[in-house]
């Protein structure tokens, strides 16, 4: 027996609640840029370091400290693929994607906070926060994602997911160059130089930050996402058909199933190398912060212009055709990072990287926003598509350390992310090819 309080619908193309979920993109991104890119990986490997041993205990378990750092954000993101279609499929059938949202979002930020922490003697605690403050983001994500169909007209999904992309690699810089002059000048705010306190006081920044933007969404957003506000006794069993009703209209559609086929694999690359690029750079060619930190910022810049430029090119010719186009320049530019063994050749890959990685997760989200069929239930399409990145972070991380461990360098796990954009590449290929035919 369903019970319906009727509420008012949807208005798309709001400004203001265009605006406040393009505000959670500024909100969340401190996370990546902070936490997974750049401060954190640099402090991870100084505290877990002793010398030329890089082997930490994580409980009793001895394991290289980069590959438990690979295999950690594996853990993280198959915890929220295995949960979020789940809690999507509940969310499309009460309308309450923003508190899932919300949820996931503190369980984020505070564990971000709880890095603070972190040092040589709390080498578990470390990595339990680190895990949860990833299964927060990632989990946040997908109620996130799912929004963008909700709020705005096809016709302006790709100008919209570009907005969000850039607002969120120029949040993560604000703060990043906060965290990054207290990093580099600790003397001006009363620390000596080789203490650790200027890192563990970015991670606190980052929940304070992350809490206090988001609440800007979240008072915009739509409490329900669809016209009405429905109850059912059995929304745990009545979520799971769902789902699969879902899965049958993935798996009977082509352009759906080859895209996500291809869409896995691309994201394998992109994400592992958007997690793993400091630990290599610093790892492999021995680069110190004042280097690592400084690029990685300007990849951030460049990636604002990445997301526009690719809008734009998709404009132009096609989504498809954009996406193919970045493919082929991950894939030169993964062959290229192999060879490095300098700042100058590691700077100039960072750049190439800078631009295309913006375009990449700009294009790819609007892309299988665009191939959708007319639904209110967005959310549980859109954890196939957050699963399927979430499983692909899991598969190219995991991975990662796995060829790392067995051959004892990453420049061989880079090798493996050229060999996954080169089979994404084949599925955007066939998927053009049918839509010509």
């Amino acid at each position: 027996m369903n019970n319906i309080e009727q509420i008012n619908p949807i208005q798309k193309g709001d400004p203001k609640i265009v605006r406040a979920w393009v505000m959670y993109d500024w909100a969340n991104s401190v996370y990546q840029l902070t936490i997974s890119s750049t401060i954190f990986p640099i402090y991870y490997n100084t505290v877990t370091r002793h010398g030329n041993d890089f082997f930490v205990s994580f409980f009793g378990w001895k394991v290289v400290n980069t590959v438990l750092y690979s295999w950690a954000i594996a853990a993280a993101y198959l915890i929220v693929a295995l949960g979020s279609p789940l809690f999507s499929s509940i969310a499309d059938y009460t309308g309450r994607r923003k508190g899932f949202m919300r949820a996931f979002t503190w369980i984020g930020a505070v564990s971000c906070g709880a890095l603070y922490f972190f040092d040589p003697q709390h080498i578990e605690f470390g990595i339990i926060a680190f895990t949860l403050g990833t299964v927060g983001y990632g989990g946040s994500i997908v109620f996130y994602n799912s929004f963008l169909p909700v709020i705005a007209e096809p016709k302006d999904q790709d100008k919209i997911s570009a907005r969000g992309y850039s607002m969120g690699y120029l949040g993560g810089v604000v703060l990043l160059l906060f965290n990054l002059w207290m990093i580099m000048m600790p003397d001006l705010f009363g620390f000596s130089k080789d203490s650790s306190l200027p890192a563990r006081i970015s991670f606190l920044t980052v929940c304070i930050w992350w809490i206090g933007f988001s609440t800007l969404t979240f008072r915009r957003l739509p409490k329900y996402t669809f016209g009405k506000r429905q109850y059912r006794e059995n929304v745990l069993t009545n979520g799971y058909k769902e789902l699969q009703i879902v899965f049958k209209q993935v798996r009977s559609s082509y352009k759906l199933s080859v895209y996500l086929i291809g869409f896995f694999f691309i994201m394998m690359g992109i994400l592992t190398t958007m997690f793993m690029a400091a630990t290599f750079g610093e790892k492999e060619l021995g680069l110190k912060e004042g280097v690592l930190i400084p690029t990685i910022l300007a990849i951030q810049l460049v990636a604002m212009l990445g997301a526009w430029f690719f809008a734009k090119l998709s404009g132009r010719i096609g989504n498809l055709k954009a996406m193919i186009f970045s493919v082929i320049i991950w894939i030169v530019v993964c062959v290229y990072t192999f060879t490095i063994k300098e700042t100058t050749g590691f700077v100039i890959a960072a750049f190439v990287i800078g631009i295309v990685m913006g375009g990449s997760q700009s294009l790819a989200r609007s892309t299988y926003s665009k191939m959708l069929p007319e639904t209110t239930d967005h959310t549980s399409f859109f954890s196939f598509y957050d699963v399927t990145e979430k499983l692909a972070t899991v598969a190219g991380t995991f991975s990662f350390g796995i060829i790392e461990a067995v051959t004892g360098s990453m420049r061989y796990s880079v090798l493996a992310i050229t060999f996954f954009f080169g089979i994404g590449l084949i599925f955007l290929v066939m998927l053009l090819a049918h839509q010509r035919s």
